[in-house]
């Protein structure tokens, strides 16, 4: 786990729950800091979440559906 510089590049391996729980801080932020809206880094992670949450049976066009997969991430915090 953790970040690897390489060039101008950062890379990153890190736990798919924290992942979830990144992607929510971030999209919970959306009103406020619209520009990362913009982001490429925004843009991969919710395409990458959403790979992984097809893959696990979830209908991602069904926002309730989506939402609790990714909440799922916050139960294993507790």
């Amino acid at each position: 786990m953790g970040f690897e510089e390489q060039g101008e590049t950062v890379t990153a391996a890190h736990e798919l729950n924290d992942l979830k729980l990144v992607y929510r801080a971030l999209h919970n932020g959306l009103r406020k800091h619209p520009e990362l809206m913009e982001t490429a880094f925004l843009s991969e992670l919710q395409d990458f979440l959403h790979r992984k949450a097809v893959a696990d049976g979830v209908d991602t066009t069904h926002h309730a559906a989506w939402d609790a997969w990714l909440a799922e991430a916050l139960s294993r915090v507790s």
